[in-house]
């Protein structure tokens, strides 16, 4: 039988900085629920494992990531830089593994198989930022992997694309898709209970 491990994605400055286009909405509370998370599985001798999104400056790594309709944009995420950092209060335990990624999946281009491999991993949890690219992305490419996925969605968080498409709607439509064949769907207290 395999253990649990959680997956700590892109908790990162962009996300919390107030002139920020990627600002999410209570960014202190899924913070803490995060933190909690992260507490509960180190506690119990659990892996953690932080995943960072970054990019070159001149943008030779980011492929379609900001062209992706044909237009370049500006890349953003840059290596070095304050929005790629990890966001302060974000707890970092001594025994956390940390990759990086480049792309919306943790999988892509990772080493992170083979650390889940060989630390017995058959489940993992995922929160995080943002919950409908990276969170869902990494959710889907996990379950397609065979691993059993837990996606925490009051853990998870991402930017209001209008009033009709608010966090809480977000969360709330991804948390459906998943739960419809992807994922088990908790919340952060729910997680921790089930580690028990």
């Amino acid at each position: 039988m395999g253990q649990t491990a959680l997956l700590v994605i892109d908790a990162q400055n962009v996300y919390a900085l107030e002139q920020s286009p990627l600002r999410v909405p209570e960014f202190d509370a899924s913070l803490a629920r995060i933190n909690r998370l992260i507490e509960g599985f180190a506690a119990r001798g659990k892996p953690v494992i932080y995943v960072r999104h970054m990019h070159r400056a001149d943008g030779s790594d980011a492929g379609r990531m900001f062209d992706f309709a044909g237009t370049p944009e500006p890349v953003s995420f840059v290596e070095g830089s304050f929005e790629a950092d990890y966001v302060p209060g974000l707890q970092i335990v001594e025994s956390g593994l940390h990759i990086v990624k480049r792309r919306y999946s943790a999988f892509e281009g990772t080493e992170l198989e083979v650390i889940l491999r060989s630390l017995g991993v058959n489940r993992l949890a995922i929160c995080g930022y943002m919950t409908n690219f990276c969170c869902e992305t990494t959710a889907r490419a996990a379950h397609d992997k065979d691993y059993f996925v837990d996606f925490v969605a009051d853990a998870t968080g991402a930017p209001d694309l209008g009033p009709d498409f608010t966090q809480k709607n977000i969360i709330a439509a991804v948390s459906a898709k998943l739960s419809a064949g992807f994922a088990r769907v908790f919340s952060t207290e729910g997680e921790i209970g089930e580690l028990c």
